[in-house]
This record gives C-alpha cells, structure tokens and sequence, in this order.
C-alpha cells in the first residue's frame, strides 16, 4: 500500500507531524485495509455522512469499544476550499485519521486514479492497492461496522492474533487472563453439574 504514497506526505490529524518516509508509510499501512475518505466539511451530504463515518471507524478502533484496533487505516482526501476549513473538519474526527495536506496535487490523482466524481466517497483498498469496493458509502450506512468483515476477508490479511515477540507487551493482562478465567468458569459449571446429579442420584435411592 506505501508505494501508492510513495514520494507523498499524509499528515497526521490534529498535529502538525508528517508521515513522509516509505519506512513510516509502510508501518501505518502495512497489512490493513485501507480508507480513501473523499469529502468536505461544507458538502451537506458529506455533514450528513461523515458522523457515521466516524462512529464508524471509532467502533473499529478505539479501546473504549474494542480490545485490539482493527486492521484498519483512513486517509481523507479533502474538497474543502480552504486549509482553515479542512482544519476545522479534521478537528471533529478521529486522532487517528491521516490526511492528504490542503492544496496537494496528489488528491486530484487520487480522484482521477479511483474514478471519484462526487462527494461523500469512500474507496476501499486492499493492502496491495486493490479496489475491494469502489464507493463503501452505502454499505456502511446500511451495514455499519460488519461490512470491515467481508472487506478483511477480502483482503486476506494476516491475522494479528499471532502476535510477535514485540507486540506482547501491549497485551492487557485481562486479554492474558481471559481464556484462562472462561476454562475455570467451565471447570466450575461442570463440578457444579455432577454434585448436583450425584445429589439427585443420592434422593432418588433413598
């Protein structure tokens, strides 16, 4: 997916950061499945969708819903008319959305390249820049965070359950204690379930 960025700068939301270098593309990107948001703060279509949108990928990501972040990436591509109003646009949306700069060439690349003629559009990317579905727009209106199932299928990515030595340490120890909590449970429902036969069998002879 980098080498669509490759020679571009995305920057980070709400901070003044860059994310410039292919290392650093590589990392944000590698192995998810990729949003191309194209929209603006003033298209009131986009003011309507753009909320869902970030409930969205809030759902997907953010520890408050899930344990692990999905593998998944947004870039948004701006039709605002001025830098001021792609700011104050941003500035509503997650932290961790990336963004094409004000007044870059390349968002008209972009929209030449995915056939964008108008706005809200979201352009779903495999890792290696292949199109999964054209313009999402609908099916997360319609379906809402289920459909970041078929798109990861879709995608073939690699399971990140099989973390590497690296990433253990940003395990919560509940994620650690969790299977080893639900086997007690069970052992307990299943001591549980015998005394009470032994105790029924011990009624029904006496």
């Amino acid at each position: 997916m980098a080498a669509l960025f490759t020679g571009k700068v995305l920057t980070v939301n709400r901070e003044r950061d860059e994310v410039e270098t292919e290392q650093e593309l590589g990392r944000a990107l590698e192995n998810k499945v990729l949003l191309l948001y194209f929209g603006s703060g003033q298209c009131p279509r986009c003011r309507q969708f753009s909320p869902l949108l970030k409930d969205f990928f809030l759902r997907l990501t953010d520890e408050f819903y899930v344990e692990r972040a999905s593998q998944l990436v947004l870039v948004y591509v701006s039709r605002d008319e001025t830098e001021e109003q792609q700011s104050a646009f941003l500035r509503s949306m997650p932290k961790r959305w990336l963004a094409v700069p004000f007044g870059d060439a390349f968002k008209r690349e972009l929209e030449l390249r995915f056939a964008v003629s108008e706005v809200p559009a979201v352009v779903v990317l495999k890792p290696n820049g292949e199109v999964i579905v054209g313009n999402a727009v609908e099916e997360i209106r319609r379906v809402g965070p289920a459909c970041f199932r078929n798109w990861q299928e879709a995608a073939q990515l690699v399971d990140r359950n099989f973390l590497l030595a690296e990433d253990f340490d940003d395990w919560t120890w509940r994620s650690i204690t969790d299977p080893i909590r639900r086997l007690k449970y069970k052992l307990d429902k299943e001591t549980e379930a015998k005394n009470k036969e032994r105790k029924e069998e011990g009624e029904e002879s006496s």
